[in-house]
C-alpha cells in the first residue's frame, strides 16, 4: 500500500478524480466491515475512509451517528478495529484513512495511537474536531509514522484560515461542502465551486470534497468543478445498514461502481478533449 500523496500524484498524472467511500467500523459487525473494505477496494475506491465509532460524533449527521451507536452497542473497541485492519490492509490497494475524534487520541497518547494505527496499515488520519492551532504536534508526530493528517476547510473559513490549513494539511485538503454535519443532501450548493476555486488559488495540493454527496450526478458535478476527490459517507453507511449483511454488501458494491463510473467517464472525456 502506497502513501496518499503518492497515489494522488498518480491519479493526477492520469487526469483521474479519486473516489473515497466512508464506512463505519463495526456496523453491522467487524466481519462485514472487513468484507466491505475488500469490496470497495475491488470496485472503484481509490482511498477508503474508515470511521472509528465514538460516543460523541459532533461532525456526523444522523445516519453515521446511528451507525456509530450500533457499533458501540455491540461492543466494538478500537483494538478490535485495528486488529481487523491489520489483517485486511495487506490485501488492499486503496490506502486506508481513519476518521476519529481528538479525545480518543489524547486518551491513548498521541505517539501510542499513531504507532498502533500505523502498524494496522492506516496511511491517513482525519480528526474533524482538531483545531488548526493544535494540529502541529499531531502532524509532526504522524509524519514519523508515515501517517498523513488531512485537515478540513469549512465553507465559513476565512481566506487567511484557508491558506493556513492548505499549508499544513497532508495528503490532500478535505473541503466540507456544507455548513453543518455529514448527511445526504438533495443537491450540492453551487458555492462549492467557488470554494474549490479559492482553494486552488492558494495551493496545488489535491482537494477532496465531502459532506452531502450521495449520488453519481453529484459526484460528477463536484468533479467538473475541479475537485481531485469525491468523498461519500452517509450513502454508503445507509446502504450497508439496510437488510442483511449480504444485501448491504451488494448495495455498497453497486453504489461504488456507479460513483466510480460517474467520475471516470468524465475524466476520460477531459483526456479526450485535451488531445
Amino acid at each position: 500500500m502506497t502513501s496518499i500523496s503518492a497515489d494522488f500524484k498518480t491519479l493526477r498524472d492520469r487526469q483521474q478524480c479519486a473516489l473515497i467511500p466512508f464506512i463505519t467500523a463495526g456496523d453491522p459487525n467487524l466481519e462485514t466491515t472487513a468484507q466491505a473494505l475488500r469490496i470497495l477496494d475491488r470496485n472503484g475506491a481509490d482511498f477508503i475512509e474508515l470511521g472509528i465509532p465514538y460516543s460523541d460524533p459532533l461532525a456526523d449527521g444522523p445516519v453515521i451517528q446511528a451507525a456509530a451507536t450500533r457499533a458501540l452497542q455491540k461492543g466494538t473497541k478500537l483494538e478490535q478495529v485495528l486488529e481487523m485492519l491489520e489483517a485486511v490492509t495487506p490485501t488492499l490497494k486503496a490506502p486506508i484513512i481513519l476518521f476519529t475524534y481528538y479525545n480518543p487520541i489524547l486518551h491513548r497518547g498521541i505517539k501510542t495511537f499513531l504507532a498502533q494505527i500505523a502498524t494496522a496499515g492506516a496511511r491517513g488520519l482525519v480528526v474533524p474536531d482538531l483545531p488548526l492551532e493544535e494540529a502541529e504536534e499531531l502532524i509532526q508526530t504522524a509524519a514519523s509514522f508515515g501517517i498523513e493528517v488531512i485537515l478540513l476547510v469549512a465553507p465559513t473559513s476565512s481566506k487567511d484560515r484557508i491558506l493556513a490549513i492548505a499549508r499544513q494539511s497532508q495528503g490532500f485538503i478535505y473541503l466540507v461542502s456544507v455548513t453543518g454535519v455529514t448527511g445526504i443532501r438533495a443537491q450540492i450548493q453551487h458555492r462549492v465551486k467557488d470554494l474549490i476555486t479559492d482553494l486552488r488559488s492558494v495551493t496545488d495540493k489535491p482537494i477532496g470534497v465531502g459532506f452531502g454527496i450521495s449520488a453519481p450526478e453529484q459526484a460528477h458535478q463536484v468533479m467538473e468543478w475541479g475537485a481531485d476527490a469525491v468523498i461519500v459517507g452517509s450513502a454508503f453507511v445507509k446502504r450497508l445498514a439496510e437488510g442483511s449483511p449480504s444485501e448491504g454488501l451488494l448495495a455498497v458494491k453497486e453504489l461504488c461502481q456507479e460513483l466510480k463510473a460517474a467520475i471516470t467517464s468524465a475524466s476520460l472525456q477531459k483526456v479526450g478533449s485535451a488531445k
